[in-house]
């Protein structure tokens, strides 16, 4: 166990800790708190477990936040398996780990889709869970345009970033570490395409099996989980609440305090 690197000044003891599926070596934050109250969050493509840093902060000690690295991303090892199976069985395998289920689990975006997959496959270890922008039909990948891997000096990074449409986004900044031969991300493309690629598919039968109470939030000018299709997801689990704000994807960094408060409202009732 050690002390989280890199991370804001806060009175929330924060460790990072790790363990191995399958000889893959997958790390996790530790925000501490009441273990019976356990949130695990999983973050989206291209993130990492720092992502939920201010959310911590806004819930304090009212809850016990872990977030994985998943595989390809942060601290975690990076794999050539990106397939639903092994991101589901990376997620169940922490949550055995902590000993402390049934679980609230959290997941955005593609970790959303291993959320809500990891809840309708293994039931007895969530208890209730929040999708945060993101559905479940996904039609192949698209060709994208492939960034460096390496950027010289921090300043050729940020006139970079700067020049793309996503600007200087912090979901991406928390994965952004100088390695020996220059700055780059924790994260790359030959990693993503599988995992993308094994993304393609209908997962409606994944979610209209959750048992337990679920949470839908969309962000209104989002790209990623268009009005009718939340709306066809609300009404294909009866056990699903959907929520909307005025936000685009990245829900909890757009609106963190209404963020918070829809967590905390929906886990104090089902919880």
């Amino acid at each position: 166990m050690t002390r989280a690197p890199n991370l804001p000044a806060s009175n929330l003891p924060v460790t990072r800790h790790g363990f191995t599926r399958d000889g893959l070596a997958l790390s996790y934050l530790d925000f501490g708190g009441p273990a019976e109250r356990t949130l695990v969050c999983l973050h989206g493509r291209s993130g990492c477990a720092r992502n939920f840093v201010p959310l911590a902060q806004a819930l304090g000690n009212a809850f016990r936040i872990v977030a994985l690295d998943q595989r390809g991303h942060g601290w975690s090892g990076h794999s050539a398996d990106g397939s639903r199976a092994a991101f589901v069985a990376d997620a169940a395998t922490l949550i055995r780990r902590l000993d402390c289920g049934p679980v609230l689990l959290l997941g955005h975006s593609l970790g959303g889709v291993n959320a809500y997959q990891t809840a309708a496959r293994h039931p007895d270890l969530v208890r209730a869970l929040v999708v945060e922008d993101i559905g479940c039909r996904f039609g192949p990948p698209e060709a994208e345009e492939s960034w460096p891997t390496r950027w010289a000096t921090l300043d050729q990074f940020l006139a970079f970033m700067q020049a793309t449409p996503i600007g200087i986004n912090r979901l991406l900044l928390d994965s952004l570490h100088e390695f020996d031969d220059g700055w780059g991300f924790r994260f790359s493309d030959e990693n993503y395409r599988p995992m993308r690629a094994a993304l393609t598919g209908d997962w409606s039968a994944d979610w209209a099996a959750i048992a337990c109470p679920v949470l839908l939030l969309r962000g209104e000018t989002s790209w990623a989980l268009p009005a009718d299709e939340a709306a066809r997801m609300a009404a294909l689990n009866p056990r699903c609440e959907l929520q909307s704000f005025d936000a685009g994807h990245v829900i909890h960094d757009d609106r963190p305090a209404e963020f918070a408060a829809a967590l905390r409202d929906f886990f104090s009732r089902h919880g």
